[in-house]
């Protein structure tokens, strides 16, 4: 039985990948320190540490207990917006932890380190974005993920540290954390609608994005690993369908037979459109069901309705308050 490490695994998208990867018989070990995931979203059968991947020592004292074949690395903050303005905290929580997981796989001969990095590293590039284009992230959270994969490619060339990455794009579905207004804009517009609060949209709304249903991403990445011809390969991966945000308000208006209105804000510094080419992605791995943006929103909806409701909550750790969208200033 392989022994796998899951970071991240109380969060969205590696809950889902620690379920997939226990069907798969695999022994799963979760490590979380619940800053953004949730206990209920933990797979029954799986180990559960409460901990973070800035604690080199106990990273250590897993390693060592575990001896892991296969680390999933989906621990992150993952707000490209908000990162312009918790810089610290973005380079710490998304470079220096994974540089210490990094650190253990490379002492502990792990077979293959799985990245979920973001497409967040393209920044404003032509579309739709393919892995040959040169990265040029825009915003810090990017930056971050971009570092940490020109790090991967040097551990490799010097250790032989094997690693798999994947860039996936504006993933929804089950297990998203609802109550987070700094990203994940289906889960934001799900939760205003809950709370019988307006739909906010930054700018006229005119932003595409190519939104990924759970279950066409979390299977892929969980049986990575069983192809040793993806090694060291980096792939986009999500939706091939393009919405944009104003479309998406009212698709889930309707989801949810809303009234809610919409409230345009100002807008803030963001990639306009930004979607990706899944060519490279298709010739390494068998499709999984594509589900179609009006069905992952039925049943996202479904989830949601029956889903602890909980206000938004505000970001206690903002850095730097010059141009914060004044949404998110603390009350």
């Amino acid at each position: 039985m392989h022994k796998t490490l899951v970071t991240g695994g109380a969060g969205f998208i590696g809950s889902h990948v620690a379920r997939q990867l226990w069907a798969m018989k695999h022994h799963v070990v979760i490590l979380d320190d619940l800053s953004g995931g949730l206990l209920e979203n933990i797979p029954t059968g799986v180990d559960f540490v409460k901990g973070s991947i800035l604690d080199h020592q106990l990273l250590a004292e897993l390693f060592e207990k575990y001896q892991f074949d296969y680390v999933y690395h989906l621990a992150a903050y993952a707000a490209e917006g908000l990162s312009h303005f918790i810089k610290r905290f973005n380079y710490q929580n998304n470079l220096t932890g994974s540089v210490n997981l990094l650190n253990e796989c490379i002492k502990h001969e792990v077979k293959c380190f799985v990245f979920v990095s973001s497409i967040a590293v393209y920044g404003s590039q032509q579309t739709p974005m393919t892995e040959d284009m040169i990265p040029q992230p825009e915003d810090p959270y990017g930056i971050a993920k971009y570092a940490f994969e020109m790090e991967l490619k040097a551990s490799k060339e010097m250790f032989g540290q094997d690693y798999i990455i994947f860039r996936p794009h504006n993933v929804y579905g089950e297990n998203q954390n609802l109550n987070d207004p700094y990203r994940n804009v289906l889960g934001i517009f799900m939760n205003q609608i809950l709370n019988g609060e307006p739909l906010t949209i930054y700018g006229d709304g005119s932003q595409t994005r190519a939104f990924s249903y759970i279950d066409e991403v979390a299977p892929v990445i969980a049986r990575s690993v069983e192809n040793p011809s993806a090694y060291g390969e980096i792939f986009n991966i999500g939706s091939d369908h393009t919405c944009s945000v104003r479309d998406l308000a009212q698709m889930i208006q309707v989801a949810f037979d809303s009234q809610a209105t919409i409230h345009f804000l100002d807008e803030r510094k963001e990639v306009h459109h930004a979607f990706c080419a899944h060519d490279k992605l298709k010739a390494y791995f068998a499709p999984v069901s594509s589900v179609s943006l009006q069905e992952g929103i039925v049943r996202m909806a479904g989830w949601a309705k029956k889903a602890e409701r909980k206000a938004s909550y505000k970001f206690d750790e903002i850095e730097i308050y010059k141009n914060l969208p004044s949404n998110w200033k603390l009350d």
